[in-house]
């Protein structure tokens, strides 16, 4: 009712605004000839625009009200607070790019069935931040370093405030936007994490940076969202461009574990020139579904022919009954429309360019449903070796290797050796013996991954010391951040020697104890400082 009390309103005075400017030239002839006239044409002048003034406002109310609507969709959440659970997203944009990909990031929330708040970083209260328990930030970076204008007030409060109350109970994670052409590079969406970590709230990844909309670190972005929420089968934002590669091998690691099968994999190139990398990138896989699961769903549908097939290969096929029903008499074009490409997987790169092969570690896992995961279900079982996988390498620069000889400190469990594999190896062809390792996984005697080349490296001295955590070989659990806190004082006397400290395994367990293990052996203004300089740099899924 409001709103169309506010509609007819605002009509109503555009149509005597309309009257009184059609009137315009009639009455100004008629009035300049006196003073009386050019009073009465002042007055009119003065109405004029006091109308045009209040028909503007009353726009720019209604979008704006239009566009809050949009913001809190269907989560019930208002101005006044949160409800319990919702996720406040916050966006500081220039052109309107934060606001958009906001936007994607809430759908794909709530996709997930999470409760979402969107609001402008400007219009964020301090009640907003004691409120939220998870908080995602989109900031672009305008200028040389600075705030968008319409986050420059936030900005003042954040320099005016840095030691606020504390926002312990937060876990945030941040999307910086920017350009590498500029020399603060991100630098906004970076102090903002600075000072959400000097009031104590808790990433729940590293910053993701995004030059010039780059496609790759925005979809590394939608899996993190999809590892927080549960949901990780939406499409991409956008489909990466693969490579064509060849599955050269694929060898089991763990063969007896209590875990779930891991397996090394080796691809080599089929398009040349050959792409390069470095330690500490991302391989993009563009999984595919088994032959059989889609012979399955062809006869289902009772549908026929090879180029269908292989394009079915790579869509999402409904597993349920009602889903499928709904695609029966529809042509295979119509068929195809209705199904989502399938998603890209992310792994670490485990080699360099110069062994010859891109090496990953990957780990068989299982949908809800039992069956296998859509990209390690790819790799690990339905891909057959021969056969060709697409892929791409995703630059990922914030966890490169050290550019000096400085000490690095590598830890890490599971399949997350893998990243720090590529690291001792690029140390190794550099020279850089000051290496220490930290692994965890369950037992020596089947999940000790590349034993033989980890034991080769410390027997070389291109390990400077190795700590092993297998929590299940003895009565009491024994994990990475364990370790850790035993070599305390070592550890200490590492970073005060300039130490890097590298991260990359599970975010759930292993990233966040390790976390707390560090804050509690160097201080939390230590390891913030680390985190500032680059120093302290983690690759969690």
């Amino acid at each position: 009712m409001g709103k169309l009390m506010a509609s007819t309103s605002t009509q109503l005075i555009a149509s005597f605004a309309a009257a009184a400017l059609a009137s315009w030239g009639a009455w100004r002839a008629q009035m300049t000839d006196s003073a009386q006239g050019r009073w009465l044409l002042a007055a009119l002048i003065a109405l004029a625009y006091l109308v045009f003034c209040t028909v503007t406002v009353l726009k720019y109310r209604r979008v704006q009200r239009e566009q809050e609507k949009l913001w809190a969709a269907d989560d019930g959440c208002t101005d006044s607070g949160a409800a319990a659970g919702t996720v406040l997203i916050a966006f500081a944009s220039q052109t309107g790019f934060a606001e958009q990909l906001a936007l994607q990031s809430a759908q794909s929330l709530r996709k997930g069935g999470m409760a979402v708040r969107m609001l402008p970083l400007g219009r964020i209260t301090e009640q907003d931040f004691q409120a939220a328990r998870q908080a995602l930030f989109i900031a672009s970076t305008t200028g040389e370093g600075d705030a968008p204008d319409g986050a420059s007030g936030f900005a003042r409060r954040m320099a005016e405030a840095a030691d606020g109350a504390s926002l312990a109970g937060l876990q945030f994670g941040v999307l910086a936007l920017g350009d590498r052409g500029y020399a603060r590079y991100c630098a906004f969406g970076h102090a903002l994490e600075a000072w959400l970590r000097r009031r104590h709230a808790q990433p729940l990844f590293d910053t993701v940076e995004v030059d010039n909309g780059d496609e790759g670190a925005l979809r590394h972005w939608q899996h993190q969202l999809g590892v927080l929420s549960g949901h990780t089968d939406d499409a991409d934002w956008s489909a990466p461009s693969y490579s064509r590669w060849r599955l050269a091998q694929r060898r089991l690691l763990n063969p007896g574990s209590a875990g779930g099968p891991a397996f090394h994999l080796s691809l080599t190139p089929l398009d040349l020139p050959a792409p390069q990398w470095q330690a500490g990138d991302i391989a993009e896989i563009g999984p595919r579904n088994s032959d059989e699961a889609v012979r399955r769903f062809m006869w289902a549908l009772s549908l026929k022919g090879a180029p269908l097939a292989q394009a079915l290969a790579g869509r999402m096929l409904p597993q349920e009954a009602a889903a499928i029903d709904a695609l029966r008499g529809l042509a295979p074009e119509q068929v195809l429309a209705q199904l989502t490409p399938l998603p890209h997987r992310e792994y670490s790169i485990a080699s360099l360019p110069e062994d010859g092969a891109l090496d990953l570690l990957v780990r068989r896992m299982a949908q809800a449903d039992g069956r296998p995961g859509i990209g390690s279900g790819w790799l690990t079982l339905h891909a057959l070796e021969g056969q060709e996988i697409a892929l791409r390498v995703r630059n990922n620069s914030s966890f490169h290797t050290p550019p000096d000889a400085s000490p690095l400190i590598l830890i890490g469990n599971g399949t997350g050796l893998a990243g720090l594999r590529a690291h001792l190896r690029a140390r190794a062809v550099a020279g850089h013996r000051r290496n220490w390792l930290v692994f965890g996984e369950r037992s020596r005697a089947t999940d000790f991954f590349h034993r033989s080349e980890i034991e080769a490296w410390q027997a070389q001295g291109m390990l400077e010391r190795l700590d092993l955590a297998f929590s299940r070989d003895q009565a009491e659990r024994i994990y990475v951040q364990d370790k850790l806190r035993q070599s305390a004082d070592l550890l200490r006397q590492w970073v005060g020697q300039g130490a890097y400290i590298y991260v990359c395994g599970s975010l759930q367990g292993m990233a966040s104890g390790v976390a707390c293990a560090l804050q509690d052996i160097l201080g939390e203004e230590a390891l913030i400082a680390l985190a500032e300089q680059g120093r302290y740099r983690r690759d969690v899924y």
